[in-house]
């Protein structure tokens, strides 16, 4: 698929069809043809993402009401399904019912009306929407381009319900690339149909084209196949690690209840046809040969001998399952395969091809024959053999392989789709062999990385990578010349679960981070501008209430940094936002936060113990949540393990401390190679006293011979202590506390208070774990020292 490229077009030609002379003829009266010869016309700001490519402002404004009428071309069925979701969007925004009436030649379409109407000649995708006091156009070639300029409309409205005024405009857009996509992680955990038609609603929003669906890995195979139900009758279930699923018993079984779910043909079917009516096509991934177990549960003699996967497993990480690439197997892929493209009728199917440890195929004497038998130079080359002929396979009924960078190897077919994940080599180094490739790096469109610091934040991977990152990404690499750019279709954003345990989670890891990739892939580099897509988020905000999509607040979110003065009895909070965008008001006496409470604007010194609330505000409208702080006292000065600086940093991640499913569930940072924390500075010219937080994490990690690096072994107790040492994480703690008492409980336990002894000045308190085994590991989830009474 070429790049397409932003030209200026005439919004409407002669050519066009005959109805449209009417549409001339309404906004005549409005002067929009004059107002055309006007180069110089001022460049409206308007709230809507991605940034259309060219935005002209004309006299005059365009008034929706009740009585508003939305009319197309009778037979017109992709007008019509245009028009019908406006409609529904602004039912469900402004409360309008506004009726879809067939466009006539006779009598003239009435004044204010909404008009789809066809234009030949427009971009895929493209389309041309003018505003004006005697009505509105939204005209385009495709079904497409008709969606998206409705999508665009909705967009323009101003807050509030009821009628609204916008002001006359005209708009010519069109995408700069042609694959703008999101990628939902279900293999890890199972999302409803009805959140995912919502995650659909949410890309549609932004004119994101593409959902890449990722339906089997190790933790769980999600898509029925007639042929072999085992796949989901077994493969789609596991019982979760840790002592919380253990002991969650199903009384039918007797046995601990099983996690996960599948998404039944039929259910995939309307799925399908929603996102088509919203013009997004979904991409199926069946990841091969690599990311197994859940299969090799499911069908044992795919695996190769002698392992044996008996249970679909709960760890996250690259295990070393692989299919074997026999014969027999190769045609359980095409079965597969063959079910997956009755299914889904899109061009493209992914094939996964990443990760794959080739460990067993060396090992294995019946791998190293059937290498010998394709003529292969040794087991590891059964990759490239398998990706090929699959892509062979789908070729020949119409379709596209796509397969992560890992497939490119020599004889790998320039029909082939390469996603570039690794950084960008992989983009490159298609694109230079003439394969079509799709822009994925991690770690900037990985959206399991955590958006901010806070410890407000849901679980994920500790390093940030920010909206800001996001929109800054550049999709086309450095390097190519015009020739091989031309194969850079377009960038995806992957939104990978294994941390991301709920659907409201990953609607707050995906929005508003997809705004920002659709206006990546979407506007002009050259009308992309950071402060200004700041300003445009409110209204995307109040779009996605409306849409019922989860979204977060992150960058707008207020955050506190505090400074203590124990001489004076007072804390100094300084208040701020990720963005810098916003009117920060707060209250001090448990109130909720508004537009009349006090607005920040310098940092307050206040006395403590106190709780300060405070919300941020764009526009008038509240961007963030409230937040609140307790302040604590002077005396006892509790952080949290978001707060402590981690002692190391070889796998750093936020994860939730093993509890009950219905249970809430804190969740605490830590680095699973060594739990180990620093807090620094502690005043420890009197004698303190500590308190600490701890709970359990499985240890469900395959991360191969790392593992036996981590320090275990080192407990004097059957359950292990937290070791708490002064200026340094070496030699003789100063405090051991037992975790007897924590191990017999779920969730965080609060453990028995210890001294820590006088000392002159400020010190640096090292918390680390020692633990009898890898599993389960442990986690600080806060810790207060408080001075004792002199």
């Amino acid at each position: 698929m070429p790049t397409y490229r932003i030209r200026p077009t005439r919004v409407f030609r002669g050519s066009d069809r005959p109805l449209l002379a009417l549409v001339l003829a309404l906004l005549a009266g409005s002067g929009l043809e004059s107002a055309r010869a006007e180069s110089a016309a001022a460049v409206p700001t308007v709230s809507v993402i991605p940034l259309p490519a060219s935005v002209v402002s004309q006299p005059g404004a365009f008034r929706l009401t009740a009585h508003t009428r939305i009319l197309v071309a009778p037979g017109d069925k992709g007008a019509a399904a245009a028009a019908g979701y406006l409609a529904d969007l602004l039912l469900r925004s402004r409360h309008l019912r506004l009726p879809v009436r067939p466009l006539r030649a006779v009598p003239a379409p009435p004044a204010g009306a909404i008009v789809f109407a066809r234009r030949d000649g427009l971009a895929a995708e493209a389309y041309a929407l003018e505003l004006a006091p005697a009505g509105a156009t939204v005209a385009a070639s495709t079904d497409a381009g008709l969606f998206y300029g409705a999508v665009t409309l909705f967009e323009l409205m101003p807050a509030g319900a009821g009628p609204a005024r916008v002001p006359a405009l005209r708009i010519e857009d069109q995408p700069a690339f042609g694959w703008r996509g999101l990628m939902l992680d279900s293999a890890r955990h199972y999302q409803s149909p009805a959140f995912i038609r919502r995650f659909i609603d949410g890309m549609a929003l932004h004119k994101l084209n593409v959902l890449q669906w990722h339906l089997t890995d190790d933790q769980g195979w999600r898509l029925e196949i007639h042929r072999y139900p085992r796949l989901t009758e077994v493969g789609a279930y596991r019982v979760p690690a840790g002592r919380a699923a253990l002991a969650d018993i199903d009384p039918a079984t007797h046995a601990p209840r099983r996690y996960g779910g599948f998404y039944s043909q039929a259910t995939v079917r309307e799925l399908i046809a929603y996102a088509a009516s919203r013009h997004v096509s979904i991409v199926p991934e069946i990841d091969v040969p690599g990311h197994a177990s859940a299969a090799l549960a499911a069908y044992p003699e795919l695996g190769v001998a002698p392992a044996r996967r008996e249970a679909v497993p709960a760890d996250w990480g690259i295990y070393p399952d692989v299919y074997n690439v026999s014969e027999a197997s190769c045609l359980f892929f095409e079965n597969v395969l063959a079910e997956v493209v009755e299914l889904f009728p899109g061009r493209y199917v992914h094939v996964g091809g990443d990760e794959v440890v080739a460990d067993r195929w060396q090992q294995s004497p019946a791998m190293q024959a059937r290498a010998r038998e394709l003529g292969l130079p040794d087991p590891t080359a059964l990759h490239g053999y398998l990706v090929q002929r699959l892509g062979r396979f789908l070729a020949g009924r119409g379709r596209r392989l796509v397969g992560w960078d890992e497939i490119i190897e020599p004889g790998l077919s320039t029909e082939v789709t390469v996603m570039s994940w690794r950084g960008l080599d992989g983009a490159l180094a298609a694109a230079r062999r003439g394969n079509d490739t799709v822009l994925s790096p991690s770690a900037t469109l990985y959206f399991d990385y955590r958006q901010s610091g806070a410890p407000d934040e849901p679980p994920g991977r500790v390093a940030l990578e920010t909206l800001r990152g996001v929109y800054e990404f550049g999709p086309v690499p450095a390097g190519l010349t015009a020739g091989e750019a031309v194969h850079v279709l377009g960038v995806q954003a992957n939104v990978w679960t294994e941390h991301i345990r709920t659907e409201e989670r990953v609607g707050h890891a995906s929005f508003p981070r997809a705004a920002a990739l659709a206006e990546v892939a979407w506007s002009p580099a050259s009308r992309r501008d950071w402060q200004d897509f700041l300003g445009r988020l409110g209204a995307q905000f109040r779009a996605y209430r409306a849409l019922g999509v989860p979204y977060s607040d992150s960058d707008f979110a207020v955050r506190a940094t505090r400074d203590y003065d124990r001489a004076a009895g007072a804390v100094t909070v300084a208040l701020a936002t990720e963005s810098g965008r916003g009117e920060i008001h707060y209250t001090l006496d448990g109130h909720e936060p508004g537009l009349r409470s006090p607005r920040y604007t310098k940092p307050l010194t206040l006395s403590t113990p106190r709780t300060l609330r405070a919300a941020n505000f764009l526009g008038g409208e509240r961007v963030a949540a409230t937040r609140d702080f307790d302040l604590g006292t002077m005396d006892a000065q509790r952080r949290s393990s978001h707060a402590l600086e981690l002692c190391s940093n070889g796998i750093a991640l936020a994860l939730e401390v093993d509890a009950p499913a219905t249970a809430p569930r804190d969740v605490v940072r830590l680095d699973i190679m060594n739990p180990c924390w620093i807090y620094r500075g502690v005043d420890l010219s009197v004698a303190a006293t500590l308190v600490a937080a701890v709970g359990s994490i499985p240890f469900n990690y395959q991360i191969g011979a790392a593992a036996s690096t981590i320090r275990v072994g080192d407990a004097v107790s059957p359950d292990g202590e937290l070791e708490v040492r002064i200026d340094g994480c070496e030699g003789a703690p100063v405090v051991t506390l037992p975790l007897a008492r924590a191990a017999q409980r779920l969730g965080v336990t609060v453990l028995p208070p210890a001294l820590l002894p006088a000392r002159a000045g400020a010190h640096d308190v090292c918390l680390r774990f020692a633990r009898p085994a890898l599993d389960p590991m442990w986690a600080l989830d806060w810790v207060e020292i408080a001075k004792t009474t002199q």
